[in-house]
């Protein structure tokens, strides 16, 4: 796609959003099904994803870790905002590849320090790119994809979640 394809498809979008603003809001959703063993079979869309424990927490590795694919979403989000963003700037990539690394200190998840806070306490976003482009450009397509990408932003902005809880009798 490029920067012409992309605004033909985004502009009518974008106008009828500054029109009707209720249009622009969506909910999306997941769901899982909580498995055999400790697992939760989650429907992706496009596959279903078995997660598990993480072998840190007594999983075998078999299944898929929940912090993984909380980094898999970072990763997979902030990609694709980069190329749309350099799409719709001009900025040619060449080749690129983005990664995360998050630190976790399980004791907090298994309950052995109260004092150790359960979830990642540092993530680390990287892009590894070839380009033609200038730095300047590099430094406009990064802050731009970090302003755009709603994984990263959800992330440094934590929203308000809620837990509700139905019971059904089998």
């Amino acid at each position: 796609m490029n920067t012409e394809q992309l605004q033909s498809v985004q502009s009518p979008l974008k106008k009828a959003y500054k029109e009707n603003p209720g249009k622009a809001f969506y909910t999306l959703k997941a769901r899982g099904t909580i498995g055999e063993g400790i697992s939760c079979k989650v429907e992706t869309g496009k596959a279903l994803v078995e997660a598990g424990l993480h072998s840190a927490t007594g999983g075998n590795g078999l299944m898929a870790c929940s912090g993984d694919m909380l980094l898999e979403a970072l990763v997979a989000c902030a990609g694709v905002t980069l190329n749309a963003v350099a799409t719709a700037i001009g900025v040619q990539i060449e080749e690129g590849i983005v990664r995360a690394e998050g630190d976790l200190d399980f004791r907090g998840t298994l309950g052995v320090s109260k004092e150790i806070p359960v979830g990642f306490q540092n993530i680390r976003l990287f892009f590894d790119l070839r380009s033609n482009a200038s730095e300047e450009q590099l430094s406009t397509l990064i802050r731009l994809t970090e302003r755009y990408c709603v994984i990263y932003q959800t992330l440094v902005h934590s929203p308000t979640i809620e837990i509700k809880q139905t019971t059904t009798k089998f």
